[in-house]
């Protein structure tokens, strides 16, 4: 059986070596003229991990990645520290995997080399997908340029603005959340020795947040700094001014303001996202990853759905072509609600955690620094915890 996919990024490539590792042959159309992945610094959960294993590249992203010993929330403008969740002994033995931290091109790398490696992945460059046509065996997906790849599905892992979405759901552009995130990585050398923390740190100030931690084994530090300023237009990597950056967070304490200082050669995006939809398929074609359930970051799940999401279907496109719909309805139910709550959770997070000011922070603050660790690995239990696809390896 052969299986199309439109997309070559994370989503794409993890769903390539999921179907592949189950038997079908398959067929990766990425738009760009190179398998290659932008961005910086991205936090994986145990629950990547777990997926990260069944798709057999685990190993090859824990040897890039950098084992965060806490996530710490501090309150940007007093630099109180509000409240610390420690990530080691007991955490990773409650979770069964680390909570790591790498830069995003390492975890592309890692998927796009086994990729490479399993000869039941075609991989093809300048395939831009426009339209697709089905029947009841097959589905054509068409490229820009009148070249028509058949299989017996096509998963859709073509980002946020997805066409493949924008001919099952019809819903539009993405939704503009009116907030701006300024990204820069440096050299760890150039980090005062006392600053070198291995936690990934969050400033919370009044319509802003600031947050930092390494990468690149260590050698390398991710600054990211968010702007709730109203932003009504898409940005997608423009350079930005270090004077701009700066002034756009006045009320950074000591020791923030100092880090974000060291940041240079900042890119800036506008963050955006889309309301849960339940309707991820049409026959043989579904969505996955930021085209099915795009996410702000806040929740630091993302790369993680998307992954999960490449488990399952691959699983799941393992049975006879002719139950294919079937199947892919299947995956749709059986990922929807948690994705859909990921997504609210993560608007919710910015709202309510990152960006308050005056009572609403003071209340917030009270809130974040009663609970206790164990109470708070409860309150991540139902995301960290999750295992998708069993508890095998791999696929």
């Amino acid at each position: 059986m052969k299986i199309v996919i439109a997309g070559g990024g994370v989503g794409g490539l993890a769903a390539a070596l999921s179907v592949a590792r189950h038997g079908s042959q398959v067929v990766v159309l990425e738009r760009r003229d190179s398998f290659s992945e932008l961005g910086a610094g991205i936090q994986l959960g145990p629950n990547a991990f777990h997926a990260l294993d069944r798709l057999g590249v685990g190993e090859a992203v824990r040897q890039r990645a950098v084992y965060i010993d806490e996530l710490r929330f501090m309150d940007g403008t007093t630099g109180e520290r509000v409240a610390s969740m420690p990530l080691t002994g007991a955490y990773r033995a409650r979770f069964g995997n680390p909570y790591t931290v790498v830069h995003r091109g390492d975890l592309y790398q890692a998927l796009l080399e086994a990729c490479v490696a399993e000869p039941g992945i075609a991989l093809n460059t300048n395939c831009s997908v426009t339209w697709y046509e089905q029947n009841t065996e097959s589905v054509t997906a068409i490229t820009d340029t009148g070249r028509r790849f058949t299989g017996a599905a096509l998963i859709g892992a073509d980002g946020i603005r997805s066409t493949v979405r924008h001919q099952i759901v019809g819903d539009g552009v993405p939704c503009v959340s009116g907030h701006t995130i300024y990204r820069s990585v440096i050299p760890m050398e150039r980090v005062p020795e006392e600053l070198r923390w291995n936690t990934v740190t969050l400033w919370a100030g009044p319509k802003w947040h600031f947050v930092h931690y390494p990468i690149g084994s260590g050698k390398f530090l991710n600054l990211a700094a968010t702007r709730d300023d109203g932003a009504q237009n898409v940005v997608v990597g423009r350079p930005a001014e270090t004077a701009h950056v700066l002034t756009e967070f006045p009320d950074l304490s000591d020791t923030a303001r100092q880090l974000l200082e060291l940041g240079t050669d900042w890119k800036e995006w506008v963050l955006c996202d889309r309301d849960p939809v339940d309707r991820w398929t049409d026959g043989r074609v579904a969505l996955l990853g930021d085209a099915a359930h795009p996410m702000l970051q806040y929740a630091a799940q993302g790369a993680c759905m998307a992954l999960e999401d490449a488990v399952l279907i691959g699983q799941l496109l393992s049975g006879p072509a002719e139950d294919t719909p079937q199947r892919l309805e299947k995956y749709q139910a059986e990922r929807y609600e948690r994705t859909a709550r990921t997504q609210w959770v993560a608007r919710a997070m910015g709202e309510q955690l990152y960006h308050p000011a005056g009572d609403a922070a003071i209340a917030r603050n009270a809130m974040l620094s009663s609970f206790t660790v164990d109470e708070l690995y409860d309150k991540v239990q139902w995301l960290h915890g999750a295992r998708v696809g069993g508890t095998g390896e791999h696929c």
